[in-house]
């Protein structure tokens, strides 16, 4: 498979509105991370939380999809907010609890959400098999 494999990070409550809208957005709006990405890469979003600020524990992969061209664009979806958005092919997947692949996955040791704080990262391949695997299969 082409392309990189990247982990976003995001509230279930938020993940489901990018779906439902072919999009994805991290890190409170920022530019910058989706500039990181390319059309054909793949990106798997990692949900914590059913909302951003509380909501019940969710720990698992909720959405997986292929970044498609175009470059970030800005929307305003609220005075003074306007972040930035990258348009996602997503693919039809159920959620897939982290804690059962831990184990297999590169960052999976003691301190495995230690990455997730960054909102948005690089994993190998074989993460990207292993969670894609996950959410697609029975």
């Amino acid at each position: 498979m082409s392309g990189r494999a990247w982990i976003a990070v995001a509230s279930a409550d938020h993940v489901r509105v990018g779906v439902a809208g072919g999009f994805m957005q991290v890190c409170h709006g920022k530019a910058v991370p989706l500039r990181r990405l390319s059309p054909g890469d793949r990106v798997a979003y990692y949900s914590p939380r059913e909302e951003m600020r509380g909501g019940a524990p969710v720990q698992a992969f909720t959405a997986l999809g292929t970044v498609r061209e175009g470059a970030p664009y800005q929307v305003t979806m609220a005075p003074g907010f306007q972040p930035f958005r990258r348009d996602v092919h997503w693919t039809q997947a159920h959620p897939a609890p982290i804690r059962p692949l831990l184990e297999h996955l590169s960052f999976g040791g003691p301190n495995w959400g230690a990455p997730f704080r960054f909102g948005l990262f690089e994993v190998p391949q074989s993460d990207m098999d292993l969670i894609a695997g996950a959410m697609t299969g029975p």
